[in-house]
């Protein structure tokens, strides 16, 4: 893996802990979420620099990791900021429950692999 990449999955991994640490902090529950505007704005942030940060990871890692929807990931964050009014706060709730930490794991998986590799 190239030093870009390295650092911009270390990048990514950091944001998805920091949705973890606002989950934490404001709660888990969706009612909380849907109710508070600056927990979702804080996250929505966060979903914004994770795919901002994807659209810059080179053609070779998203090859390399193709379980990772990554045009997906381009594309929500695309959504969030181009036409936040039409984002559904139920989806994007499922998306800091499941999706999130699936994306953390899979960040520390890719970062211990391609040490491991000698990459």
């Amino acid at each position: 893996m190239n030093p870009k990449d390295r650092m911009l999955i270390r990048k990514i991994k950091q944001y998805c802990n920091d949705i973890s640490k606002l989950r934490e902090r404001f709660g888990d529950d969706y009612k909380i979420y849907e109710s508070d505007f600056a927990y979702q704005y804080a996250c929505s942030m966060c979903i914004i620099q994770i795919g901002e940060l994807t659209g810059q990871l080179s053609e070779e890692i998203k090859t390399a990791v193709p379980e990772v929807q990554w045009q997906l990931i381009k594309g929500m964050r695309n959504l969030f900021a181009h036409d936040y009014a039409r984002v559904d706060h139920e989806i994007v709730w499922e998306t800091l429950r499941y999706n999130i930490p699936e994306l953390e794991k899979k960040c520390e998986d890719i970062l211990k692999s391609k040490e491991n590799s000698g990459d």
